[in-house]
């Protein structure tokens, strides 16, 4: 059966991507994004040396930092390190102009492949901080940047896959640790839930709806 995901593999600027998080002496979640470059490069049919991947996400000893990391179709691992930037207290959120195709197999990697996280960015307007968009049946997928958790007053959230969502590193430690469990959420609703975004480079960090 032909892979979901050959439309677009064939791309040689394609890269798998993970963002990380150098606190200055380690990468808190280096087994996370290990495990989703490998499953990554497995859905690609890519090569992956793990032992490569982990000594590439390193930074200076003492100097915190953003990791970039990207792997070619050829198993080339390439990683730029820099200062963390800083970040809101709390995130003002408002909706992307493009609603996502849920079934659409790239939504589930990270990839360069994300023209329209992208665009989103680049649109937002100024007190904005992030983008999150919907699928095309009304619910939510991703942020740009970051994942989306919601709280209806019976404890912490985050959609599932199936809505249109990126695997993401800090979502699967959630989930996996019983401090998160999925469940949909519509776009009519983003008012009305306590919120928060998080991504791995930043944890989790209160949000508020601004429309």
């Amino acid at each position: 059966m032909e892979s979901p995901l050959r439309t677009g593999s064939d791309d040689p600027e394609l890269r798998l991507i993970e963002t990380a998080l150098w606190d200055g002496a380690a990468c808190p979640r280096i087994e996370g994004h290990l495990a989703r470059l490998a499953r990554g490069a497995r859905a690609l049919g890519w090569p992956c040396d793990p032992d490569a991947a982990r000594a590439a996400l390193r930074g200076e000893p003492g100097r915190p930092a953003r990791l970039r990391l990207t792997l070619d179709r050829a198993g080339w691992i390439e990683t730029t390190r820099a200062a963390l930037p800083p970040s809101p207290s709390e995130w003002r959120l408002a909706l992307a102009a493009v609603r996502l195709d849920a079934d659409d197999p790239w939504l589930r990697l990270k990839t360069t492949r994300r023209a329209h996280y992208d665009a989103a960015r680049a649109a937002l307007p100024e007190g904005i901080d992030e983008a999150i968009f919907l699928n095309r049946r009304g619910e939510v997928c991703d942020g740009s940047i970051t994942t989306l958790f919601f709280d209806r007053g019976q404890g912490l959230r985050t959609p599932p896959l199936s809505s249109g969502l990126l695997d993401g590193v800090l979502r699967a430690e959630l989930l996996s640790s019983g401090a998160c469990t999925e469940e949909v959420l519509a776009g009519a609703d983003l008012p009305r839930v306590r919120l928060w975004v998080g991504n791995a480079l930043r944890g989790l960090m209160p949000a508020v709806w601004a429309g």
